[in-house]
């Protein structure tokens, strides 16, 4: 799989992420400063709510405009060539040793752990290196085995079959 690819639909998540934020964030600025939502009665917070809620999306905001230019800049290592073991920045694929018929894809990102994306057809997952998923897969190389919880279910064995 290229790589290049992926990185670019990481990017795009998460550039459609900060722009439904931010439309957010001045809708909630907006209702905050707009003339009817002024307090009439003592008791009366909408106005102070939606302050609150367009600071909070003003910070998300902001986070995620640190992981796009972190993506943008992230080097991409092909793990595949150095034989290294899998670290930030490679893509993995693991195969079921138990009967399961397709193939998972994890990313180990820095940031946005949980975003799942399509790249060619193939479902990816990124993975940061302080979830349990990446801190077994931290490290792994080719031919390893890791144990991957799936719901409620025990543990499915799963073996490193590329690190790209």
């Amino acid at each position: 799989m290229d790589k290049s690819k992926l990185r670019q639909a990481i990017i795009d998540r998460l550039q459609t992420d900060l722009d439904v934020l931010t439309r957010a964030a001045l809708m909630a600025r907006e209702e905050a400063t707009d003339e009817e939502s002024k307090p009439k009665e003592e008791y009366e917070t909408r106005a102070q709510e939606a302050a609150y809620l367009a600071e909070s999306q003003a910070k998300l905001a902001s986070e995620l405009q640190d992981s796009l230019a972190l993506y943008k800049g992230v080097p991409m290592p092909d793990f595949s060539k150095t034989g290294q073991p899998a670290d930030a920045g490679a893509l993995i694929r693991l195969e079921a040793s138990e009967g399961k018929k397709r193939d998972v894809w994890y990313f180990l990102g820095s940031r946005n752990g949980g975003i799942e994306l399509v790249v060619d057809n193939v479902p990816v997952t990124l993975v940061t290196l302080q979830s349990p998923v990446g801190r077994q897969l931290a490290g792994a190389r080719v031919g390893d085995t890791v144990q991957l919880q799936t719901g409620r279910d025990a543990p499915v064995s799963h073996r490193v079959a590329e690190i790209f």
